[in-house]
């Protein structure tokens, strides 16, 4: 992993637990990122975005007053607001596939599963970095195609929009 790659990233991450985000923190620096401000919950990041939009979210799956999804949720909105595309990382212990559906029926890019090594964060980021999913508009979702191989198929409602 090439030190610079992450150095002009500007990441958020979002997370009620101090000593989460300083890991995050730390893993993000150890890759070479430099720019990493932090939300003590979805609501506070929720607040930062309107002030700056980062490149790339980080965010934990359960807090309060509002949960990782739910802030992917309102970030995702209908696709209207200015930061409707930015890319969300969802750290989370659930690693059922129950809540890995609900994170992408939400509208997360990528999901990790805590505890977690810094390549497997560094392969999340370069994913949303180098091969991030098309969105889709649908009268109930808007976010990145859940289906990871794209294909064509008759009849498909689907519209693809560029981030």
């Amino acid at each position: 992993m090439p030190r610079l790659y992450l150095e002009g990233i500007d990441f958020l991450v979002v997370d009620d637990n101090a000593f989460s985000r300083h890991i995050v923190r730390s893993v993000l620096r150890t890759l070479g990122g430099r720019t990493i401000r932090e939300a003590t919950s979805g609501a506070d990041a929720l607040k930062e975005l309107w002030h700056r939009t980062p490149d790339i979210v980080i965010a934990d799956w359960l807090m309060r007053p509002i949960s990782g999804i739910e802030f992917t949720r309102e970030v995702r909105g209908r696709g209207d607001k200015p930061y409707s595309f930015l890319p969300v990382i969802l750290l989370t212990a659930y690693s059922e596939e129950q809540h890995v559906v609900t994170a992408c029926d939400a509208g997360v890019d990528e999901f990790v599963v805590k505890p977690f090594a810094a390549r497997t964060l560094f392969d999340r980021i370069h994913r949303v970095i180098e091969q991030r999913r098309p969105f889709v508009k649908l009268d109930s979702y808007f976010g990145p195609d859940r289906r990871r191989k794209q294909q064509a198929h008759e009849g498909d409602e689907r519209r693809s929009h560029s981030p």
